[in-house]
This record gives structure tokens, sequence and C-alpha cells, in this order.
């Protein structure tokens, strides 16, 4: 009897390392899917289209929104991101969980959709650590590094609306501490109600 798959929601500020995180986690367990969301940010170097991110028009992404294609959207320094629906909703019906990256509005928003998703919140271990990572990854301009620190600033109060916290002192922890969640999730009772039934009916 196949169990369905979870949808799992990762969030933190930028710099947190949520993307190295979720990369590690999926070359370690087969049964994880990584939710490509489409967006209208440029690609930065080295990503690819349709692994990273779906890369679209502004246009293209409004339309997705009008049709009802994404489960959750939303705008992010300046630019729009969000989660295509059938793809998530395909995976989980097939046993496998589903792991999205996406902003804590958005995270928020599908919570209230599919309230069975579990949330989890990646922090860094401390501030200043956040903001080296940001200026070291070179990829943005001053003005763009100083939004996403205020970001990070007001999506940190957001951290105890999430089901579990994963501190990423270390890729290796955090992605461990990830796993055992994953993993005491699917023995919940709620989640195997199928088998339960079919074992009162014996």
């Amino acid at each position: 009897m196949q169990q369905k798959g979870l949808l799992v929601v990762v969030s933190g500020p930028s710099g947190t390392g949520k993307g190295t995180v979720c990369q590690r986690l999926l070359s370690k367990r087969s049964t994880a899917k990584y939710s490509v969301s489409a967006t209208t940010r440029k690609p930065r170097e080295g990503e690819v289209e349709g692994k990273n991110y779906f890369f679209v028009s502004e246009s293209k992404f409004l339309d997705m929104i009008d049709n009802n294609d994404l489960i959750e959207w939303d705008k992010y320094c300046d630019n729009y991101y969000g989660t295509p629906k059938s793809y998530v909703e395909a995976c989980i019906k097939e046993g496998l969980d589903v792991i999205l990256e996406i902003t804590v509005a958005g995270a928020l928003e599908i919570k209230q959709k599919y309230p069975d998703c579990v949330l989890v919140f990646i922090i860094p271990p401390s501030f200043e650590e956040l903001e080296r990572r940001i200026v070291c990854r070179g990829t943005e301009g001053c003005d763009v590094i100083g939004k996403r620190l205020e970001q990070a600033s007001r999506e940190m109060k957001y951290a105890s609306k999430y089901d579990y916290l994963v501190l990423n002192d270390s890729v290796d922890n955090a992605v461990s501490d990830i796993e055992r969640i994953l993993d005491s999730e699917r023995l919940k009772p709620s989640r195997n109600e199928d088998l339960l039934s079919s074992l009162l009916k014996a």
C-alpha cells in the first residue's frame, strides 16, 4: 500500500544556504524531488533553465497566476516567484517527497491550502554570518544586498510559525536534521490512515 509523499516547504532568509542544503538532501534521498519554481528573476551564473528555475517573463508569470497554474506565488526583491501546481501534486501522489524552497509568504500561503505540509525554517549561526555569506556571494550590488538584509530581519520573525527550525552551521548537520524530520513525519498515524484502516478490518 503506497503512502503519499510529503510536501516539504523550506524557507529562510537569503544567505542561509537553503539551496545548498536542499541539493545535498536530494543527492542523498532518492524519494525526494525538487519542485522547480518559476521566477521573473534573471539567471545567475551557472543556473540552468528547468533545473534551478523556470525563467519566465513578467507577462508569462501573470498569465500563470490568472490561470491558477501556481499553488503559491510571491514578489520578493522586485521579482516574482511561484510554484507550478501540476508537478507537485503528481509527485506526491506517486509517494515522492516534494521539496519546495520558497519565500516565507509563499510557505504560509501553502500551509493554508495544504495543512499537512511540513514547514522547515533554515537559520544561520548569526546575523553577521548571514551578511558575510550574502556579500561573499558577489552576485548583487550594495542596494540589493541592503534589501536582502532588511528582508532577512523581517523574515526571521516568522520562524515560530514553522513546524521545524534547522540551524545551518554545517550543511551535513542541517541535512541530517531534515532527514530525521522527514522520517518522523512519515511515521505519524495521520499519514498512515490507509494502513491502519486495513489492519482494523483484518
